[in-house]
């Protein structure tokens, strides 16, 4: 029978160095995992990053930090060859990469929907892809998404509609690596109470977010909240190995599928 613990165990996680995904990979260590690679994008975040190795080193995991692009192949190849040198072969690969835009189709630029298919899509592509190549056996693997793909809503065409297609990214990976024991998920949380987040809404739209789940009363910020995450994902990444091919709304009520 295969171990599905994290303790002693290979994390992968790429926006690791703040907000939810470095709260994941301080999660991973509290769990016992061995080692986690942290990947941050641009300079601008290699002190959070730096931060984060610190605090993983001092609760006993190892830890290291690679900037990388990951909308080009090369660089998502680098990152998994690197992490394999510097702490092993990855039991847990968790992609929190994402760009948000709220806009009008009329006014959406062909260059800005290409950044946006190339940052949410084709880098969940070429991770997934990758994750499947090099993950041991019995690996996890998850993509965070958002709740916007059980949303009607106008607006977020670039944003939601290239978060789309990790959906089908995460069923076929969960066919083709299933041979191998290996799970695949998607995570798809409500508005988060993130940095990501305020830039991109007006006031209203904040008000409406904060009142809009089921739960939003009994939510400190009436949005979703990372800490409420994390628990998801970490039992994604062990007990919870038998869900694959998911995509599952976190958001407190805010939207179905």
């Amino acid at each position: 029978m295969a171990d599905h613990s994290i303790k002693g165990k290979v994390a992968l996680i790429t926006g690791g160095a703040k907000n939810l995904g470095a709260l994941i990979a301080r999660d991973l260590a509290a769990q016992g995992a061995g080692a986690v690679a942290i990947h941050y994008h641009s300079a601008g975040s290699q002190a959070d990053a730096d931060a984060t190795v610190a605090a993983l080193e001092s609760m006993g995991t190892r830890a290291v930090a690679f900037q990388a692009d990951l909308t080009e192949a090369r660089a998502v190849e680098k990152l998994f060859a690197d992490t394999i040198a510097a702490v092993g072969r990855p039991d847990i690969a968790i992609n929190t990469v994402g760009k948000v835009m709220k806009k009008p189709i009329i006014d959406i630029s062909e260059a800005e929907y290409d950044e946006m298919s190339a940052v949410n899509a084709k880098s969940a592509f070429l991770f997934i892809k990758e994750a499947g190549r090099q993950l041991n056996d019995h690996g996890k693997i998850v993509t965070l998404v958002t709740s916007l793909l059980g949303a009607f809503t106008p607006f977020y065409a670039a944003y939601a509609g290239t978060k789309a297609p990790v959906e089908h990214f995460t069923r076929a990976a969960a066919k083709e690596f299933g041979e191998r024991g290996i799970s695949v998920t998607a995570v798809g949380p409500g508005p988060m109470d993130t940095p990501f987040f305020y830039p991109a809404e007006g006031d209203d739209a904040v008000a409406y977010h904060k009142s809009a789940a089921a739960l939003s009363a009994f939510s400190k910020t009436g949005l979703t909240d990372i800490e409420d995450v994390v628990p998801l994902i970490r039992h994604l990444v062990s007990d919870g190995w038998w869900t694959t091919g998911q995509t599952l709304l976190i958001n407190g009520g805010y939207t179905t599928k």
